[in-house]
């Protein structure tokens, strides 16, 4: 399973912009507790166990450490659609992970306001795949319905095997579906923004960035406030 490149990556968050009106998002991360006792990262990091939340499994993945160390591929800072507003490409997460220049996570539930509320519902609508995910891979792998009998070594080898063998299912088959009930319509065209602004640098500027992205009218959706 290679990492992507950065045409990989570009692909993804087009995906992302389209189905989940997110743009600039590579990616949703989450954890799927394996009763071995193991734990597995999204990203395909398998094996970590004695941890006690999903934030603290991915920090011990190289996945992460190649993201705080910008060796991951990602594309640079890019406007978002019809703006001049320079941000960059971000993975999502639950309130279980930290925040980062290119991980977003929700706001603290309890100190949301109106454009706090609209950030985490746009949030939620992207990470939700990777719930998809978990769910479509236990239920195509009965194996995980149940603990793993065997050793960590083992359990882990089983976890990737069945990891790579359901993207290879999905690549052959398909989606068949599940991309359509997830998915509402495109954002609408805007003119851009006259002035384009300078790239914030930190992980809770860059997020209140999006947060007033999502607010405006270049990059609202119409059903969001029924949802917050």
């Amino acid at each position: 399973m290679k990492m992507p490149c950065m045409n990989d990556w570009l692909e993804i968050a087009n995906k992302f912009e389209v189905s989940a009106n997110f743009p600039h998002c590579v990616g949703a991360v989450d954890g799927k507790h394996i009763r071995s006792p193991i734990v597995a990262t999204t990203f395909f990091n398998v094996g970590a166990y004695g941890k006690d939340c999903d934030s603290g499994v991915f920090k011990d993945t190289a996945f992460w450490h190649n993201m705080i160390n910008n060796t991951l591929n990602l594309p640079g800072p890019a406007s978002l659609p019809n703006t001049n507003i320079a941000l960059p490409y971000v993975f999502v997460g639950d309130e279980a992970f930290a925040l980062h220049q290119n991980f977003l996570r929700p706001y603290n539930s309890q100190q949301l306001d109106a454009e706090k509320s609209v950030f985490n519902y746009r949030l939620t609508r992207a990470r939700r795949y990777v719930e998809c995910t978990f769910g479509i891979l236990a239920n195509k792998w009965r194996i995980f319905h149940r603990p793993l009998n065997v050793s960590l070594d083992l359990a882990v080898d089983v976890v990737k095997a069945c990891c790579l063998l359901q993207n290879f299912i999905h690549k052959e088959e398909g989606v068949k579906g599940v991309q359509e009930s997830l998915t509402h319509t495109e954002l609408e065209e805007f003119l851009p923004f006259d002035s384009t602004e300078i790239v914030p640098t930190t992980a809770n500027d860059i997020r209140d960035k999006y947060k007033e992205y999502f607010n405006s009218e270049y990059g609202s959706v119409p059903w969001q406030n029924n949802y917050c």
